[in-house]
């Protein structure tokens, strides 16, 4: 495997700008006619201006976030270390920029990474029991003889979950596998979940139950960073909270008080989505979805009419995090906030105490209802 100094970045066919080894950091400068042309990839980290950017947070390995999104998150990492070691490659020996190189056009969001690295293609089997026994393995550290298969199919996923990405009906949609610290019906139960959050008026991208012969069946979802127009499948530009604010996921660092200002910012005050999040941060309370940090919250742009929008939800599941609060507090509160809390969020955001106070009490009797099974 060659080192990649130079990386060029591309939205659709467009070159955006070049990354290039900066030290243990990486310096990125946008393309001159992406200047005149473009749009800002991250809004606060990298306006349009010609000038070299090096970010200063050490949160993503030398990369600001926008670029970070693009690289798998554990179980992606897992399969391409896995991957590597297969190849006599060391892990340790690989940059950020080979490792967006392997991405290459196949990450999540719009941004395409060239040169590319490619591994060797194998046969894909549509069993997904077999893919789920052959997940259990790579986690268990075993040897899988499906290894170059599931990284083809999840290895540039985010999320610690294992999962695939495949196409049903033409479409492009994620199917998720129990992890070691899920029982095997945790597809049963996010299933339920996202049914619950769609009663709830939580925006939900299509989403089903896909059967299994040994567990209640693993829980899909289409993918809403692909949309089809007249000209195919179009790739749509996605940023997680995380990356627009530079923010390490991983830790406690974020306020429901901030996501609702930075909706507002990026969204212009678009009032559907901001009642939506706050339909999600109750929802998040009531149904005790305590990993709820700053990369389970992603916005969409649209470069035709130069706007962003909050994203679906994604990742709504029973969880109480290793420490056992909610990763991102309501109104400084992670241990146990309460319908207090969520209204001191909403209405400083903008909505009416009433209407706060009645999402509330809607959303806490419908998932009481829908969800109590794994509540009790």
């Amino acid at each position: 495997m060659n080192k990649n100094n130079v990386i060029q970045v591309f939205f659709e066919k467009q070159l955006v700008g070049q990354l290039t080894m900066h030290g243990h950091n990486t310096a990125f400068e946008y393309d001159e006619d992406w200047l005149n042309n473009g749009f800002p990839i991250s809004p606060f980290s990298l306006p349009l201006e010609k000038q070299i950017f090096v970010p200063s947070k050490p949160y993503f390995g030398g990369l600001f976030g926008v670029f970070a999104d693009s690289l798998p998150d554990a179980w992606g990492r897992l399969l391409l270390d896995r991957m590597l070691k297969k190849y006599k490659k060391n892990p340790d020996d690989v940059t950020v920029l080979d490792r967006l190189a392997i991405i290459g056009d196949s990450g999540m969001g719009a941004l395409r990474y060239h040169p590319k690295i490619s591994f060797p293609e194998e046969y894909f089997t549509d069993n997904l029991d077999e893919l789920a026994a052959q997940c259990h393995k790579i986690l268990n550290m075993e040897y899988s003889e499906k290894l170059d298969e599931l990284y083809r199919l999840g290895g540039t996923s985010g999320g610690a979950r294992p999962k695939i990405m495949t196409k049903i009906d033409g479409e492009p949609w994620i199917i998720k596998f129990p992890a070691h610290v899920d029982g095997k019906n945790a597809g049963k139960m996010e299933y339920d979940y996202a049914v619950c959050a769609k009663e709830c008026q939580i925006v939900m991208s299509d989403f089903k139950l896909f059967h299994s012969d040994s567990c209640l069946g693993y829980f899909g979802t289409k993918r809403f960073d692909r949309v089809r127009d007249t000209n195919g499948m179009k790739r749509v530009h996605m940023l997680t909270a995380a990356a627009i604010l530079e923010l390490d996921f991983q830790q406690p660092s974020l306020d429901y008080h901030s996501l609702m200002k930075l909706t507002k910012i990026l969204t212009r005050n678009n009032s559907f989505d901001i009642e939506n999040l706050y339909r999600r941060m109750c929802f998040n309370v009531y149904a005790h979805n305590r990993d709820d940090h700053s990369k389970n919250f992603s916005y969409l742009y649209d470069p035709g009419t130069d706007s962003w929008r909050l994203s679906p939800a994604y990742d709504l599941t029973f969880s109480s995090t290793y420490y056992g609060e909610h990763t991102t507090t309501i109104d400084g509160n992670g241990r146990n906030p309460g319908k207090e809390e969520l209204i001191r969020v909403g209405t400083m955001a903008g909505l009416s105490k009433s209407v706060c106070s009645d999402i509330a009490e809607e959303i806490k009797k419908i998932v009481t209802e829908m969800l109590g099974c794994y509540l009790s």
